[in-house]
This record gives C-alpha cells, structure tokens and sequence, in this order.
C-alpha cells in the first residue's frame, strides 16, 4: 500500500517539480540574456518608447505583474504564449489618457486556428501627442513659429503561439513600428517570444517573455536601439471555489535601458463575475501603485462581455487612467 500511495503522490507533485525546473531554467535566462544588453542603466537611450506603455487596463490593476497571468487577447503584448487560452474569437479595445495631453490606443484580435493548430493574435498600438507649438533655439519667444506639428507612434503585430505539450506552450510576435514627427520618420521591425507553463496545481503557472528585440531605429542621423525587455514571473490562486478566487502574482524584469524592476499584484473575482485588482511597482522613476476593477457579463451561449478599468499613480505626473473593453465569443 505504501509502494502505490508514494506513486500517487509523485503523480501529483510531477506537474509541480516540473514548473519549478522550467522556472529555474527561465531564471538562470533571465540573468544571462538581459546581460549581453547591458550592464547598468541607459536611461533615454532607447526609441519607441510607446511599446512600454501597456494595453490592458486588467494588466494595469495589477501594476503589470502579468506574464503569467494574462489569458485574453492582450497575450499579443504581455505573453504570446498565453494566447493559447483562447478558445474562441476575441477583441478587445483599449484607451489610456496620459498627461500633457498624449493619447494611447490599442486594439486587438485573436481566434484558434483549427485548421493547423495553435492561437493567432493581431495587436494595433497608436499613440498621439496632440498639437505642440514649434519653437527653434534662437527664437527667444515662448509664442513659436507659429506652426504646430505632432509626434506620433504607430505599431502593428501578429502573433502566433500553441501548446508543445498539454501544459506547454510557447508562441511569438512580429511586430512593424514607425514613429513620425513633422517631416520626419521611422520605421523598424520588432519580435517578442514567450513561454507558459501551467503546472496544473491551483492555477500555477510560469511564464517568459522577451521583448521589442530587433534592429536599431534611425532618426535623422542618428540610431536608436528597441527597448528591449525580460520579463519573468509567476502567478497561483492563493483562495479558489465556487465563489472567491484571489490570484497573488509577482514578476521581475529586467529593461535595456534600465535597472531591473519589480511588479506584485492581486486580483480578486467573486462569482466569475466582479473583479477587483491592486498592484504595485518597484524599483520604477515616477510611478508605483496600482488599482483597478472590472466585470464580466455572458451573453448568448458562450459569450462574454469585459469591461475594465485601471487607475495608475504616476507620483509628479499626476494620475493615468485606462479602460478595456472585450468581447469572447
């Protein structure tokens, strides 16, 4: 009897020591790659730096500790592996109102593909300063030129991830950017990867992702690399039954042109229904803590409607508000 209650036991635990081997391996990568990038903090060194902001209010509740979490079409963004938790059509909208007037938007696609297999997703990035006076160094005036012109960034991306086992999964983004001001403009290319592992013990999962990885961007004269980044973190429901479900999730980043930095957050759903969310950020210049809410109404026989909301503390730079809207069906 001992010989078989052990056997049970090791099948049980066998989904968990496997996450934690895969952990550890995503561990000993995230100190290794983030290195051949750089060493200390480069601060301004980077271009499009509109592919840092977010698009998820959902993820934004919980100050972006998401990697692991995410299981909507916003995987396009935090995860491409996760887009495998898809398991039918979804869009999903996103508005986000900066301070000194810039706008952000993002909207996203995804559906299975049946016929070959795994989850293709498309993600639209586009953000606005608003009119700017023009001014010139020698002018000496604070009327300008009397010309205004704009600075705008726009990216589109597909997306493709699929399980390699039954709790596996693995997935990539190819993603065009371009960036315009006046006369002049940008344009480049970059690529993420990710990795998800569920251990399939009270929603554990693992996840990776590398990010904005590609060619330098040239403007004007001048080359500007991608703000390349490593994400690594981890996510478990700490409370789950038929009514409450809190999930604790902590991730570690490690930005090329910065120190590494770390994201907690908590996310508390009753019912499958209503949604409340709080995070928090370390290690970051102007920002910190995060709260947000959300519910989600079904429709039809398998449809479901998402709103939700995130309130960001950006400490001199006031507050961030965002809003998501998502349809499944």
């Amino acid at each position: 009897m001992s010989i078989i209650y052990n056997r049970h036991a090791s099948r049980r635990l066998r989904p968990l020591a496997q996450g934690l081997v895969v952990g550890i391996a995503l561990v000993v990568a995230g100190f290794i790659l983030p290195s051949t990038v750089t060493a200390q903090a480069k601060v301004g060194t980077t271009g499009a730096q509109f592919l840092e902001l977010g698009v998820s209010a959902r993820a934004m509740g919980m100050a972006e500790a998401f990697a692991s979490v995410v299981d909507d079409i916003s995987a396009v963004y935090y995860n491409p592996a996760a887009l495998t938790s898809l398991l039918g059509k979804e869009v999903m909208l996103t508005y986000l109102d900066m301070p000194a007037g810039v706008q952000y938007g993002f909207v996203g696609y995804g559906m299975p593909l049946e016929s070959i297999g795994g989850v293709l997703g498309i993600g639209a990035y586009g953000l606005t300063s608003g009119d700017m006076i023009e001014r010139t160094y020698g002018q000496g005036t604070m009327e300008g030129t009397g010309r205004t012109f704009r600075w705008e960034d726009m990216a589109i991306g597909v997306s493709y991830g699929r399980y390699l086992t039954d709790r596996f999964s693995i997935g990539v983004t190819l993603r065009y950017i371009g960036e315009f001001s006046h006369e002049y403009s940008t344009s480049g290319w970059s690529a993420d990867v990710g990795t998800d592992y569920n251990t399939g013990y009270r929603g554990f999962r693992i996840a990776m992702a590398i990010t904005n990885f590609g060619p330098d961007l040239r403007f004007i004269d001048k080359d500007y690399p991608l703000p390349i980044n490593f994400r690594f973190g981890g996510a478990i429901n700490a409370v789950e039954n038929m009514d409450h479900v809190l999930t604790v999730a902590a991730e570690g980043s490690h930005p090329s042109d910065n120190l590494e930095k770390y994201n907690a957050g908590l996310e508390y759903t009753f019912r499958d229904r209503f949604v409340l969310r709080t995070g928090g950020r370390f290690n970051y210049d102007s920002d910190g803590f995060t709260a947000g809410g959300g519910v989600k109404v079904p429709f039809g026989e398998e449809g479901v409607l998402r709103v939700d909301y995130a309130f960001q503390d950006f400490g001199i730079l006031t507050s961030v508000h965002r809003f998501s809207f998502s349809i499944a069906f």
